[in-house]
């Protein structure tokens, strides 16, 4: 067990211990949007409907947000980013606690969305730049386990606040969201890389947002991601109504999608070992597979322990999907551009947060919870084809990128200077 502790979490720098702490605190009280939806049609009384409304002005504010975090984490810098994301997530979140109206409610959905969303591409930049390319998978497993380690918690735990007052949903939400942001005030420092170019470039102007709308064969992979997150986002809007229309309690809710975080803290740390070695197009294939067949199978589900049961399956899939999505992301980002790369990969979850309680809700209220579930299952099989149909393209650009990273030398910060048309040359 030693070793072992030492090959999953030894030897990263201590930037990343503090991302990684700061990831746990964050996580361990985010309450608020998990029980949104419940919080919508229980309390307040919204149809489907509108509560798939509110959550989908979320899911649009994200989509602006990781777009623009992910410009301002290479423009302006990581940390500044971060800070400012983190500060205005806290402040909208408690403001949340407060609304009643419709149009209010969507309002303070869509701005929490923006700053919320905007820490994530600067996060990811900053990990990105601390961690060595050979560590990355180990550490993006590690961090993910920090968020599911919160989130196990953090799931149970709201369920009774909730029953007690749904404003200690938004107030412990808004306080550990500015723990973290304390955390890094304090404790971190700037990471944005300064790259000179190799022999014979000439510096150029920065290549900009539009480099990685032109990259095909990333954006071929955010498309698979959105489908995947489609499927999974569903956990946060439409299993909750589904399992409160079979007359579950939200109590219920909180301890059966706990069994998401409490398989990923037992068993996360080993899947770096398990995936080492192995092609991450068959890896992403057979996560897509799992997590359509773990959402599909909620069709035939009525009782608490029969929904726990899919939750088990679609959460093997997440395990094995998150950490090698990241480190894929990574290894396709240019060194001058991560922040705007991790944006676009971010504007996949957010796209898929805003659409899937809309059109999930739409498919419930209309075609019922059988239509809904047996779409997910498609969904699965579809982005299962896509990722063993694109994975040979993605593995000859991160080659190229190697090349390209291995032939600029990082300087010190007061010379700006980039590796530019190389990028160029990649994208």
């Amino acid at each position: 067990m030693p070793g072992w502790l030492r090959q999953a979490a030894g030897g990263l720098p201590r930037p990343f211990w503090f991302l990684w702490t700061g990831t746990l605190i964050n996580k361990l009280g985010a309450f608020a949007v998990v029980y949104l939806a419940i919080y919508l049609t229980s309390e307040l009384h919204f149809s489907q409907t509108r509560a798939g409304l509110v959550l989908g002005a979320y899911g649009a504010g994200g989509a602006l947000g990781t777009l623009t975090g992910g410009v301002l984490a290479d423009r302006w810098g990581r940390r500044p980013t971060l800070l400012t994301a983190q500060f205005g997530a806290a402040a909208l979140m408690l403001a949340l606690g407060f609304g009643r109206g419709f149009w209010q409610l969507a309002l303070g959905a869509f701005l929490l969305g923006v700053f919320a969303e905007a820490a994530r591409p600067a996060f990811q930049a900053m990990m990105i730049d601390v961690v060595p390319a050979k560590d990355r998978l180990r550490a993006f497993a590690l961090n993910y386990w920090a968020v599911n380690l919160g989130y196990a918690f953090a799931a149970i735990l709201a369920g009774f606040a909730a029953q007690a007052d749904y404003l200690l949903l938004f107030a412990i939400d808004a306080g550990t969201t500015a723990v973290t942001a304390v955390t890094t005030l304090v404790f971190l420092r700037e990471s944005r890389p300064v790259l000179a170019p190799p022999a014979g470039l000439a510096p150029g102007r920065p290549a900009g947002l539009g480099a990685v709308f032109r990259d095909r064969v990333f954006l071929g992979f955010v498309g698979l991601n959105l489908l995947v997150v489609l499927v999974l986002m569903q956990h946060m809007s439409t299993l909750p109504i589904t399992m409160t229309a079979d007359g579950l309690s939200p109590a219920t809710y909180g301890w059966v999608v706990a069994v998401n975080g409490i398989m990923i803290v037992a068993g996360q740390l080993f899947v770096p070992r398990l995936l080492a070695g192995r092609q991450r197009s068959r890896v992403l294939a057979v996560a897509a597979l799992l997590i359509g067949a773990g959402f599909g199978l909620c069709a035939f589900a009525g009782t608490a322990w029969m929904f726990a049961g899919t939750v088990v399956i679609w959460t093997l899939g997440e395990m094995i999907q998150s950490p090698s999505n990241s480190a894929l992301v990574a290894e396709l980002s240019p060194a001058e551009l991560r922040g705007r790369y991790q944006g676009m990969s971010s504007l996949s979850w957010s796209v898929a947060t805003a659409l899937a309680p809309i059109v999930g809700g739409f498919v419930q209220e209309h075609l019922g919870d059988a239509a809904l579930w047996l779409a997910c299952a498609g969904l699965g099989v579809v982005a299962a084809a896509g990722q063993l149909a694109s994975g040979p393209a993605r593995e000859r650009r991160a080659a190229a990128l190697r090349a390209v990273a291995a032939s600029a030398a990082v300087v010190p910060r007061t010379r700006p200077v980039v590796a530019r048309e190389k990028v160029r040359e990649v994208a």
